[in-house]
C-alpha cells in the first residue's frame, strides 16, 4: 500500500526534526495529529468496509514492533510523551524529567510519566482481526509507530489498561471525549482500510452525535 511506503519514509524525516517539532508543544488537552473533522469523520465510517472481526490466531504483539529509535536518544513514546504534556523537559536520555500530561480518556491530570500509557488508539489486535494479519512486519511497524495520524495519544495506564483490545461497543472514555475519541478511531480506521464491525459502527455513530 502507498500508506506504508510513506509512512516509512516520513518517520526517517520526523526523527531528524523529532526535538523541534515537539519541543514544548503540549496542551492542556493534548490532540495528536490528523484527526478528521466530525464531519469528515461521518463520511469516512459510512466508506468502512463492515465485516465480522477476523480470528487472533497468530496474533502477538511483536508482530508490531513497536517505539521505534529516533534521533536525539528518543523512541516513538518518548516523543509523545513529549508531544502530549505540559511544560515537559527531558534528559539526555529523551526520558520525561518533569512535565504533566492530561488524559482525555478519564480526565486526570498526572505528573509522574510513569502513570501514564501511550495508547493505540486502535488497538494491535483490533487491528490484526480487522486485516492486519495480512500486512507485511514492515507495514504494522509503521503503523505501530505512526506519529502523523491519531494513532497514538498519552493517557493514564488505568485508563489504557481499562481499554485494552476493546472497540468503541465495549469500551468508551468519558463523556466529554466521545467526539474526539470516536474521529480518532475513524482516522485511523479509514487511513489504514480496516474494517468495522456492525456494533463498533454503530456506537461511533452515537458517538459522533454528540458532536
Amino acid at each position: 500500500m502507498t500508506v506504508f511506503r510513506t509512512l516509512r519514509n516520513s518517520a526517517v524525516a520526523l526523527g531528524a526534526t523529532a526535538a523541534l517539532t515537539f519541543a514544548g508543544a503540549g496542551t492542556a488537552l493534548a490532540e495528536p495529529p490528523g484527526i478528521p473533522t466530525p464531519t469528515e469523520a461521518e463520511t469516512q465510517l459510512e466508506s468502512l468496509t463492515v465485516a465480522p472481526d477476523g480470528s487472533l490466531d497468530g496474533y502477538d504483539r511483536d508482530e508490531f514492533p513497536h517505539w521505534s529509535s529516533h534521533e536525539d536518544n528518543c523512541n516513538t513514546r518518548e516523543l509523545v510523551l513529549e508531544r502530549d504534556g505540559d511544560d515537559v523537559e527531558t534528559g539526555t536520555d529523551c526520558y520525561p524529567t518533569s512535565g504533566s500530561w492530561y488524559s482525555g480518556f478519564d480526565g486526570e491530570t498526572v505528573s509522574d510519566p510513569s502513570d501514564i500509557d501511550i495508547d493505540h488508539v486502535v488497538p494491535l489486535a483490533n487491528a490484526w482481526r480487522t486485516d492486519a494479519s495480512e500486512w507485511t512486519t514492515d507495514e504494522r511497524e509503521a503503523y505501530a509507530n505512526d506519529l502523523e495520524s491519531p494513532q497514538l495519544i498519552a493517557v493514564t495506564a488505568a485508563s489504557n489498561r481499562s481499554k485494552g483490545d476493546s472497540d468503541p461497543s465495549e469500551w468508551q472514555p468519558i463523556d466529554s471525549y466521545h467526539c474526539t475519541y470516536a474521529s480518532m478511531w475513524v482516522g485511523v480506521k479509514h487511513k489504514y482500510e480496516l474494517t468495522v464491525n456492525e456494533a463498533e459502527k454503530a456506537s461511533l455513530k452515537d458517538m459522533l452525535s454528540t458532536c
